[in-house]
């Protein structure tokens, strides 16, 4: 086995003119690969491996090793790609690998906040009286209340804005639009706005639905600071986003009982499989309630 693996790393550096890092990096995983078969009173000869026992070496990984799905593949590519070589050079007549599907990624759980500190942090923001309170209130209101992206936020204009049917016109990725409800208070908060950025600027038709006292349309980066700072009197979360809203905004309408292609509508989102994220954010509120609560957890 270690005759043909030195041959395969000295064609990955004559040949394929891979890095000295990668030919290490295959080099060591190759002998964890070994290392484990010998472990399991196995002859480790490539062509009498099997992908049962490529298998029994990846559930030990994650299972005994603890590494990740990432991890794990890229161990696996390396096997992968010696195989291949093995194959092209008749070691082999057979290549393991293709009966051996990789462990999926875990998909990090989207951050939310709470409802509880929301409402806190509306109430906050209420007191201050400014444009720019009034301003930013409303941003934080848009974002909570209608679930939209950054972008689409900044896309908005007076005539996206449809109060008597209490609505917003949306244009989302690739220029697809939807309409999307709001309530009173997003109401209140926009006639409130409209009126003080009326007063403040002199504009009756701003570029921009939300704009700096300057009448300016808001950029990315001002929006996102807007954002960040009013979430940090509330949460000491590692991100504080607008999409972190966006993921509120989810959370929140399926924690009361939304339906799952309702909220796909009201995002945007192509699939309900993109939707469905929410669901397991959900369920992790539903295990830490149970586990805080069960006497016989």
């Amino acid at each position: 086995m270690n005759l043909q693996t030195d041959s395969f790393l000295e064609y990955l550096k004559s040949e394929r003119n891979y890095s000295p890092a990668t030919i290490e990096s295959y080099a060591k995983d190759l002998a964890e690969f070994r290392n484990f078969l010998e472990g399991q009173r196995l002859d480790p000869q490539w062509a009498d491996v099997k992908a049962d026992d490529v298998r029994e070496w990846v559930i030990y990984m994650l299972d005994e090793q603890k590494l990740t799905a990432s991890s794990v593949n890229r161990k696996l590519s390396a096997l992968r790609t010696c195989y291949k070589y093995l194959r092209k050079m008749e070691v082999v007549k057979a290549n393991p690998m293709e009966k051996v599907v990789a462990p999926k990624k875990k998909r990090p759980l989207p951050y939310f906040v709470r409802e509880s500190d929301m409402d806190k942090l509306l109430e906050l923001t209420a007191e201050d009286k400014t444009f720019k309170g009034v301003r930013d209130r409303l941003i934080l209101l848009m974002f909570y209340e209608t679930g939209i992206r950054r972008a689409e936020l900044l896309g908005l204009t007076d005539a996206s804005v449809d109060l008597k049917a209490k609505q917003i016109k949306v244009t989302g990725k690739r220029n697809k639009q939807r309409i999307v409800p709001f309530g009173d208070e997003l109401e209140a908060g926009l006639l409130a706005y409209l009126d003080f950025r009326k007063t403040k600027t002199g504009l009756s038709n701003a570029p921009a639905l939300f704009i700096t006292e300057e009448g300016k349309p808001l950029n990315e980066a001002q929006v996102s600071k807007i954002v960040k700072d009013n979430l940090s009197m509330v949460t000491t979360m590692k991100k504080r986003s607008p999409h972190v809203l966006r993921h509120s905004f989810a959370t929140a309408m399926l924690n009361n009982k939304a339906d799952l292609t309702s909220i796909q509508k009201l995002l945007g989102h192509e699939s309900v499989a993109t939707t469905e994220v929410y669901t397991h954010v959900s369920f992790e509120d539903l295990k830490n309630e149970y586990k805080n609560a069960h006497p016989r957890k």
